[in-house]
């Protein structure tokens, strides 16, 4: 099976076009078939990375969680979801907060609306709840939402309020297109690699997550789960061969960089992880998460994402250097190096962009904050931010010459046998 990774190289001005085209030309080639390695570099491949399957299968079973406890709804009363739709909506004048003060913003939606229950034991039931007073939320009439149903233990009756909108149908058909857009375009690699989608959260949801809530070390747990991740993934996606095995290889080296990177900052730091109100609230409920670990444990599995593309781009592309004409490691070695360096400079942009763009609200709120940036900066909610992002960036550029270094290692020097 074939690599089917597309990535984006960044846009360049015309003064530096002409050596990075060649880069990326080979980059784009360096996904495509990639030249069979030699038997001997495939027995030695193969008695290193077994014995990693072996031993990442063997923790898997030995810190494989509990199954955990159902939550005890607390006696006295009841509280259930309920399907609902919109048939009339009432407003009123909302009561001012402050009279002093001007209204900002939206203006709120005070009233009442009128909605028919659709999927409860009185479905077809006509009850009237309050507005949302969220400034931003709107109901309208012919909206799909979901309602809370408190029942008092003592009388039987139903209270109902607004709870959130329902989403089921809308989601189903963006998956659907989705789906249908990868499988489409990417055909039998767009399978395999939703097969690793449906993997990675299979060992986030089934292990990484219950195993932190059963009081396990979160980093321990997180290195566990992306190495299954990564070998599950990776191999599925891309193929059991031996490019595949380096840029296996090349991740984990690299993983262990961020994570060591990652413990060594948090602590110099004086970081806790506990910087929002849902890590405070965790910790509160959750005494027994360690909540640093936590910190590390997102830091390790974020950055897997991208170092996979990342290695298996070098991996390859450097078969593809040495299949072309017979050279030697370190000219095989400075070639393709150039070439991880324009696929850096795109991932590192990627990187950065994706935390700008979940962190919009935080960005804005340093922007009109009275205090002065570098205190902002420092404060513990932002230097978490910071920390991810810059051990992130570190164990991507380190994955770089690593992968390379190990896959001019093994590359058969104008190897001449059949590509598979």
């Amino acid at each position: 099976m074939r690599s089917g990774v597309v990535t984006t190289l960044p846009c360049m001005g015309p003064g530096r076009r002409g050596k990075h085209a060649v880069a990326a030309q080979a980059h784009v080639h360096a996904h495509g078939a990639a030249p069979a390695a030699s038997r001997h570099t495939r027995r030695l491949v193969t008695a290193v990375l077994i014995p990693l399957a072996a031993l990442t299968v063997l923790a898997l079973i030995l810190l494989w969680p509990a199954p955990a406890a159902k939550n005890v709804v607390a006696p006295g009363s009841t509280s259930a979801r309920v399907p609902a739709e919109v048939i009339s909506v009432s407003e009123k004048p909302c009561p001012a907060v402050d009279p002093g003060t001007p209204a900002q913003g939206r203006p709120r939606r005070c009233g009442q609306a009128v909605v028919r229950l659709t999927g409860s034991a009185q479905r077809g039931t006509a009850v009237a709840i309050a507005l949302p007073q969220d400034r931003g939320l709107a109901v309208h009439v012919g909206d799909r939402i979901e309602l809370d149903a408190v029942t008092d233990a003592a009388t039987g009756r139903f209270t109902y309020s607004y709870r959130d909108f329902q989403r089921s149908h809308p989601m189903m058909w963006l998956i659907a297109l989705t789906l249908a857009v990868v499988l489409a375009f990417g055909r039998g690699h767009g399978l395999a690699a939703l097969g690793g989608l449906v993997l990675s959260f299979a060992v986030l949801l089934y292990f990484v997550i219950p195993a932190i809530l059963d009081g396990r070390s979160p980093l321990l747990i997180a290195v566990v789960g992306s190495a299954a991740i990564m070998l599950g993934a990776l191999y599925l996606t891309h193929g059991v061969n031996v490019h595949t095995s380096v840029a296996v290889a090349g991740t984990l080296v690299s993983l262990v960089i961020t994570g060591v990177l990652g413990a060594l900052f948090t602590t110099a730091m004086h970081l806790s992880g506990i910087a929002s109100d849902d890590t405070a609230y965790l910790s509160t409920t959750r005494d027994t998460i360690d909540m640093r670990g936590l910190l590390l444990a997102g830091i390790v599995i974020g950055a897997l994402g991208v170092l996979d593309d990342v290695t298996v781009t070098q991996a390859v592309t450097v078969a593809e250097l040495a299949a072309a004409r017979p050279r030697s490691r370190r000219e095989l070695y400075r070639s393709a190096i150039r070439i991880g360096r324009a696929h850096v400079g795109s991932a590192v942009n990627t990187i950065v962009l994706a935390y700008a763009g979940t962190s919009l609200p935080l960005l804005l709120l340093v922007a009109v904050s009275p205090q002065p940036l570098t205190e902002m900066l420092t404060s513990e909610f932002l230097a978490q931010e910071i920390l991810r992002s810059a051990v992130g960036t570190a164990g991507l550029v380190a994955s770089v010459p690593i992968t390379t270094v190990l896959a001019a290692m093994v590359a058969g020097l104008g190897a001449t046998e059949p590509r598979h």
